[in-house]
C-alpha cells in the first residue's frame, strides 16, 4: 500500500482525499530502496528475504531491467543483479551487506528526523 502511495503520488499528484493525504504524508520521509532485478533471480529473492525485517523503515520498489523502458539499467546492471539503490544512490550489488544497509538507513532516518 505504501509503495502504491509513493508511485501514485509521483504520477498523480491531484488526489486530495483526507485518507490519501494521511497515507502519503506518513511515508514521504521514508527512504526509498530500489531493487534492480530480472526474472528469474534467486539472489534477488534471497536479498528480499534478508531485508524483510526492515520493510517498515523504507519504501520498496523493484525495477525489472528486462522491460524495454529500462534498457539503460539493463546495459548497466545485466551482469550484476541484484543491485540496490537507496534514495537514488548506488548502495550495493550481488548480495545484501546488512551492516552497510543498516548504517545508510540509520543515517537517512537521522537526517529526516533533524529536518522535521
Amino acid at each position: 500500500m505504501v509503495m502504491l502511495c509513493f508511485l501514485s503520488r509521483t504520477l498523480q499528484p491531484a488526489r486530495h482525499s483526507s485518507l490519501w493525504r494521511q497515507l502519503c504524508s506518513a511515508s514521504e520521509n521514508k527512504p526509498v530502496l530500489t531493487l534492480f532485478t530480472k526474472k528469474p533471480c534467486p539472489l534477488c529473492d534471497e536479498a528480499k528475504e534478508v531485508l524483510e525485517p526492515y520493510k517498515r523503515r523504507f519504501i520498496f520498489q523493484e525495477v525489472d531491467i528486462t522491460l524495454p523502458e529500462n534498457v539503460s539499467w539493463y546495459d548497466k546492471y545485466k551482469y550484476d543483479i541484484p543491485v540496490f539503490h537507496l534514495n537514488g544512490e548506488f548502495l550495493m550489488k550481488h548480495r545484501v551487506d546488512i551492516q552497510k544497509f543498516e548504517d545508510q538507513l540509520m543515517k537517512l532516518e537521522l537526517q529526516n528526523d533533524q529536518n522535521q
